[in-house]
């Protein structure tokens, strides 16, 4: 994000960090997508909630820039080879599984398994500012 933009305050915006909700919901079958994180050094949280599946997001969050986490409850430290250049996110709804993958690598990050969707699930992303901004950072999830 380069420019900050000035506009209404709404119940449907996030209030403190750059955060993003997909359009496209997903209440059935199986979606995949990547996101490019090159060049962060954490991925941020919204607001004061925690990123968790109890609370509707199936979250993976990298931290001082080596820390990677899967938002479990407790969270769960992952060990990770090399540092993730771009993260693939791969859902099957009937199934219950959100699993998140290094692409470049094609390494498997985290699996969330058995989890039970029963409403609209969409892409959720809180990339942050810039390199040499005042905040940065990126997380990949899914929310409902």
């Amino acid at each position: 994000m380069k420019t900050r933009q000035n506009l209404p305050d709404a119940p449907q915006r996030f209030n403190t960090d750059v955060n993003v909700v997909g359009k496209q919901s997903f209440s059935s079958g199986r979606f995949y997508y990547k996101v490019q994180i090159r060049g962060k050094t954490a991925w941020n949280r919204k607001g004061t909630i925690r990123p968790t599946p109890q609370n509707g997001l199936w979250t993976v969050v990298l931290r001082n820039e080596n820390e990677y986490k899967a938002c479990t409850s407790p969270p769960v430290p992952l060990t990770l080879r090399e540092k993730v250049e771009k993260v693939g996110v791969f859902v099957d709804y009937e199934e219950g599984l959100v699993s998140f993958y290094d692409v470049k690598s094609t390494s498997h990050i985290y699996s969330f398994t058995a989890q039970s969707f029963t409403e609209q699930l969409y892409p959720y992303f809180s990339p942050g500012l810039n390199e040499g901004c005042r905040k940065e950072g990126k997380k990949n999830s899914i929310t409902k």
